[in-house]
Parts: C-alpha cells; sequence; structure tokens
C-alpha cells in the first residue's frame, strides 16, 4: 500500500458503511467512512499483525 487515497474493501460493494485504510506519511490510517473524523494511525507493522489476527480468527469472539 503506497496510496495516500482512503481504500475500502472490496466487500464493502456499493454500501457507505465500512472500514476505508490508507497509507501516509509511514503510517497506516484507518477509519471507518460514516465517522470520518476519527482516524485510527498506526505503523504498518502493527497494521499486519492485525490483519494477519483477524485472518485466523483471533477476534472472533467478539462478534457473538
Amino acid at each position: 500500500m503506497n496510496s495516500s487515497a482512503w481504500q475500502k474493501s472490496s466487500y464493502s460493494a456499493a454500501h457507505d458503511e465500512c472500514v476505508e485504510v490508507r497509507a501516509t506519511g509511514g503510517l497506516v490510517e484507518l477509519r471507518e467512512s460514516d465517522d470520518a473524523d476519527i482516524v485510527i494511525r498506526t505503523v504498518p507493522a502493527r497494521f499486519a499483525t492485525l490483519l494477519q489476527g483477524a485472518k485466523t480468527g483471533q477476534f472472533d469472539h467478539h462478534t457473538h
């Protein structure tokens, strides 16, 4: 990821309720599309760890 434009998941389709992500200034930023004033910033390594945890189901217990 090397673009400062906000990107949303292809799973979001045409819906406006999604998480958006971008890389800017050496950081990764995340925001909720319907509350764009709140932005979470982290370093790429921590973002990669978050994605890996999501892929392996580490956070699935929060959905029940």
